[in-house]
């Protein structure tokens, strides 16, 4: 049964013991949205959460969904050698993913990675701290076309439909890369453009319009969520879903958008 859904960004800059306190306050509306967005999250309780991250085991041609029964996640490289967190993942669900993509021909691979990726840390950082004993799925997307990535999230829905315990889902990612010219990626216009353009599709729930976005304007706003968001779209298809948005900023020219959808 699903009861949470949420597009979460996932600079490590977000977290208490990596930012320093100037850019902590610059990322301000994006900590408040998740702890928004956390509130929410204690409040819906979901027991397993599948987290489709940007920065996992990616691959080309198939999708990728971590297997390892134990997770770990650190933030070392970013400075931090004290945070960790550890949880459990839910094997019964990955096995069920992995049957329905073979049934359906949808190609997928299952890895063995058990350290978590910051794509998945750093949502799960916020999210878990009311709900510690949550399991947790990883999952990658992959290059295939757009409406595999939406079939995909469909197939993770019929699982979770079946589901008799709570289920939540989060598309991990940051919108564009390059809305300042001191941006990670460079600046071009067009980055401001893609994080407009989709946050505005996703306020009027036009699905279409997300998936026909002009391949250039995606490729030019160097972006890492919006694959994540289609495939939680295919997974959000056929309920009377409502968009919230809690917050969005984009301090170091990186769009960083929180938003949670009713269901």
């Amino acid at each position: 049964m699903l009861t949470f859904a949420s597009i979460c960004p996932h600079p490590p800059i977000i977290i208490p013991t990596i930012g320093s306190p100037s850019d902590l306050d610059k990322v301000g509306k994006t900590i408040e949205g998740m702890q928004r967005l956390a509130d929410i999250f204690a409040e819906a309780s979901p027991r397993t959460v599948l987290v489709i991250s940007p920065h996992g085991p990616l691959e080309l041609k198939q999708f990728s969904v971590v297997n390892s029964p134990a997770l770990a996640g650190h933030f070392y490289n970013f400075g931090d050698s004290q945070t960790e967190l550890i949880f459990r993942n839910e094997r019964k669900i990955v096995g069920k993913i992995q049957k329905e993509c073979q049934k359906l021909r949808i190609p997928l691979s299952l890895t063995d990675v058990k350290e978590i990726d910051h794509g998945v840390l750093v949502p799960i950082y916020y999210l878990s701290q009311k709900l510690p004993n949550i399991k947790i799925v990883p999952l990658t997307y992959s290059f295939l076309d757009l409406e595999t990535h939406f079939k995909f999230g469909q197939v993770l829905r019929s699982i979770i439909d079946k589901e008799k315990s709570k289920i939540g889902i989060i598309a991990s990612g940051d919108l564009s890369h390059r809305l300042t010219p001191e941006a990670p990626a460079g600046y071009t216009l067009r980055g401001e453009e893609f994080d407009n353009l989709l946050t505005g599709l996703l306020k009027k729930r036009d699905v279409r319009g997300i998936l026909g976005m002009d391949k250039n304007l995606i490729e030019e706003a160097a972006e890492c969520g919006y694959r994540s968001i289609v495939i939680l779209l295919g997974a959000l298809n056929g309920t009377n879903w409502q968009p919230e948005i809690l917050s969005y900023e984009g301090p170091f020219g990186v769009g960083y958008l929180v938003a949670n959808f009713r269901i």
